[in-house]
């Protein structure tokens, strides 16, 4: 049986938002704030190594509130410390706002990980 239904302009752009969290993305950036590892880590790398690596795998296990069609805000905790992450919408080049986020073709998500102070 083939679904007909059309997919809305919101649920592409939820779709293609997942895509970045789950790493599936290949032109998608993740950053993390240095305030946010700093807070999870020390200075060794490998303390911030997998400072990362629980970030990540914590992104990736977040679920959204029913009916958040877009999913491209969210927090989660790691060891008492909140984390919030975004998606922001950028042209090909990472200088200006992307004119549709819908279009993977146009359209680079930069998803960032950081502290309530860096909001």
């Amino acid at each position: 049986m083939i679904d007909t239904r059309t997919e809305t302009r919101s649920e592409t752009i939820g779709r293609l938002n997942d895509r970045c969290r789950q790493g599936l993305d290949r032109t998608a950036r993740v950053t993390v704030t240095r305030a946010c590892l700093a807070s999870l880590s020390t200075d060794s790398l490998a303390s911030q190594a997998v400072a990362q690596a629980r970030l990540l795998q914590e992104l990736r296990r977040h679920k959204f509130a029913e009916g958040d069609v877009l999913r491209e805000r969210g927090e989660f905790t790691i060891d008492d410390t909140r984390v919030y992450f975004t998606i922001d919408y950028y042209d090909q080049s990472l200088e200006w706002g992307s004119e549709d986020p819908a279009d993977a073709s146009i359209t680079r998500r930069v998803l960032t990980m950081m502290l309530r102070e860096d909001l």
